[in-house]
């Protein structure tokens, strides 16, 4: 697949050479290629796509001399369910209604999963803040800033006629139940940790959605690992300094270097605290309407 890129790439280049076929999966993409003379799959996203993968081997040397795949599409509608799964789907799915169906707050107009020019996104900066929230006491971590991946906003809020939102609704943004995770970083360690939305020249970056007081700037025509502009990263008006420390939010998966963050790796004085979702559902409860933040905390340049 030409210009297929992302940690695939380097994950499959520091395999042992011994590595024939790479089932990779996370990304919830299609894809089937070759990476470094390998054959890497991936089969999409809920079952929509299986991959059918053909090995042929030397029957002396049981070595695989060629490997192709074909990723065919699942069409669902085509079979009938299966009546035990159906029954006990629906058994727990009586279960969990009342807790599905419990109003959590409001919300003054859709708030959209949309990602403008600069990689900002209205939900996701909304669960930057309700995260910041979450953890910005000091008996909850002392939080300053808090940074949200965009892979992980799985569902935007669709405002209905009573404007109420309900629990199932929350959850289905943020359905993965990780801890929020607080840390001490750097500046310099949050510039880096900006420049690394970038994996290749091109500009797709994985964007990290920013909670409301930060902000900061980048230039596309810059190269990677140069495209913060110097001087423009600030928190409630000040610039942030390089030397000084900043408490910083995230969820589980992301302090764990998740999506190639890895400077969050380096983060000290670890503080885990409520699950994601909680904290989403707290900012929604807190007796006001939400409205959709305005995406003025990142700015494009060029």
């Amino acid at each position: 697949m030409p210009g297929i890129s992302g940690p695939i790439v380097d994950i499959v280049k520091k395999l042992d050479k011994a590595v024939d076929l790479i089932v990779s999966g996370h990304t919830h993409r299609a894809y089937q290629c070759q990476v470094d003379g390998r054959l890497v799959t991936s089969g999409d996203k809920y079952g929509t796509v299986v991959s059918e993968i053909d090995l042929q081997l030397d029957r002396k040397t049981r070595d695989v001399i060629a490997a192709k795949a074909n990723n065919v599409i699942v069409r669902t509608a085509t079979y009938a369910k299966d009546p035990a799964q159906t029954q006990l789907i629906a058994a727990y799915e009586k279960l969990a209604e009342p807790l599905a169906r419990r109003v959590v707050g409001r919300i003054d107009a859709s708030i959209s999963r949309d990602v403008d020019a600069a990689g900002s996104m209205p939900m996701g900066q909304l669960i930057a803040d309700a995260q910041l929230a979450a953890s910005s006491a000091a008996a909850d971590g002392g939080a300053q800033i808090a940074f949200m991946n965009s892979g992980g906003v799985r569902a935007a809020l669709t405002r209905s006629a009573s404007g109420e939102v309900s629990y199932a609704d929350a959850f289905a943004v943020q359905p993965f139940y990780n801890n929020l995770v607080t840390m001490t970083l750097t500046g310099e360690q949050i510039r880096r940790l900006l420049e690394q939305q970038w994996r290749s020249e091109d500009l797709r970056g994985i964007f990290l959605q920013v909670s409301q007081g930060f902000s900061y700037s980048w230039d596309a025509s810059k190269p990677m690992g140069a495209r913060i502009v110097a001087g423009s990263m600030m928190l409630n008006g000040q610039p942030i300094d390089a030397t000084a420390s900043y408490r910083v939010t995230v969820n589980s998966f992301l302090s764990s270097g998740g999506d190639g963050f890895r400077v969050l790796t380096e983060g000290k004085a670890l503080r885990t605290g409520i699950m994601d979702v909680d904290a989403l559902e707290r900012y929604l409860s807190a007796g006001r309407s939400i409205r959709p933040p305005a995406l003025d905390r990142v700015k494009r340049i060029n």
